[in-house]
């Protein structure tokens, strides 16, 4: 099962009183039973009333309008802005911290079609750790192109993009499941997700690029460590859409499911998540649980994540909520989850954290040419 319906908004809403309205109830609806054998923490909302030790939403405001599915979001080191990606488009904005935005570009051969609902296009991006306009020019860009999904690096002077080199291609593309979160890690090298493309035997597959979560240099090769001395760095995964890391180095991850379990997962390398033998948790030899799962029609459909202080928020599609999922002692436990904004956005995709401070970019998704919104939220 797809999910690929889009679901509109609540017309003529005010921004300022909807939310004032989810957060007076604190976005809640009744707990639900745990996941069954083996035990898998479901998400739950735990109401207004729940102790808060780590912070929570406390405020939140448009940042910048007029955007068409922002996908992707990516902070440039030492400048206060951020390149933002358009799905349908392909264009590139740079927006300042104060929302202003400057269209710098296009990514070529970015393909999305409507008549389809295809969830390819412009997808992830990644600004180099040591970019700096001059020197260092490097961004690199996910896109589903007509004939493949590929990693590509463009130059960016703080103006504008220019050349085209892809670094990875072949990637297996559909009118599903596609992955495109691309994000550096603390290790300096480029971590990329794909989906399994509709093809579920490819995500079990060590040596297929699909159904993954690849780590690669920034010429395209496989990481140094690697586990499988090729581009994998762990695998059996559907479609994954969210990568975080946590203050002490973790890979979170959010994944969407099929029809049963949304799955947030510890990513560790070599390990394998179970697609398609496991949606969820299962008692499978060598198959790793995620930490947490959602109901895809109560709350679920995850798509990108941040973390703030050790706190997991999460974007979700279908939920139209944002989750908050505290990360327990040791990193091996998460939860309890609570859910904000339900209903008041839509269907929410893009997250990014803002370098330096507790506050979180939040794009809408899927309401139209130039209706999408660019929301920022503080952390209290």
């Amino acid at each position: 099962m797809a999910r690929s319906a889009l679901h509109p908004v609540r017309p003529g809403m005010a921004a300022v009183t909807a939310v004032a309205a989810v957060l007076a109830v604190g976005g809640s609806q009744p707990a639900a039973t745990a996941a069954a054998r083996p035990p898998v923490p479901r998400a739950q909302d735990t109401g207004a009333g729940a102790p808060l030790k780590d912070g929570a939403p406390a405020a939140v405001a448009t940042l910048s309008d007029k955007l068409t599915t922002p996908w992707g979001i990516a902070f440039l080191p030492g400048r206060n802005a951020a390149l933002v990606t358009e799905r349908d488009t392909g264009v590139v904005w740079k927006v300042a911290l104060d929302g202003t935005k400057q269209r710098v570009g296009t990514v070529p051969h970015s393909v999305w079609s409507l008549q389809t609902q295809d969830k390819g296009g412009l997808l992830g991006v990644a600004a180099s750790p040591a970019w700096n306009g001059k020197t260092d020019k490097d961004v690199f860009f996910m896109e589903t192109t007509a004939t493949d999904n590929r990693v590509v690096r463009m130059s960016f002077d703080g103006k504008a993009l220019s050349g085209y080199t892809p670094v990875l291609t072949g990637i297996v593309r559909d009118t599903q499941h596609n992955g495109g979160k691309i994000a550096f890690g603390p290790d300096g090298y480029l971590y990329v997700t794909t989906g399994d493309a509709q093809q579920s035997k490819l995500a079990q597959d060590k040596n297929s690029l699909n159904g993954k979560i690849l780590r690669i240099t920034r010429t395209g090769a496989a990481a140094p460590g690697n586990p499988f001395g090729n581009r994998v760095y762990s695998y059996g995964h559907r479609n994954p859409q969210g990568l975080a890391w946590d203050s002490t180095g973790r890979l979170w991850e959010t994944e969407i499911g099929q029809d049963t379990w949304d799955e947030l997962n510890l990513v560790k390398m070599g390990r394998n998540y179970g697609w398609p033998v496991c949606e969820g948790g299962c008692s499978t030899a060598g198959m790793t649980n995620p930490k947490m799962v959602w109901k895809p029609s109560d709350g679920g459909v995850p798509a990108q994540i941040a973390i703030v202080r050790n706190v997991i928020y999460a974007a979700t599609l279908s939920g139209h909520r944002l989750w908050r999922v505290p990360i327990g002692a040791g990193g091996e436990a998460v939860g309890p989850a609570t859910a904000y904004y339900q209903g008041a956005w839509g269907r929410l995709r893009a997250l990014a954290k803002v370098p330096g401070a507790d506050r979180l970019w939040l794009g809408t998704s899927d309401r139209g040419a130039e209706k999408d919104l660019l929301l920022q939220v503080t952390i209290k």
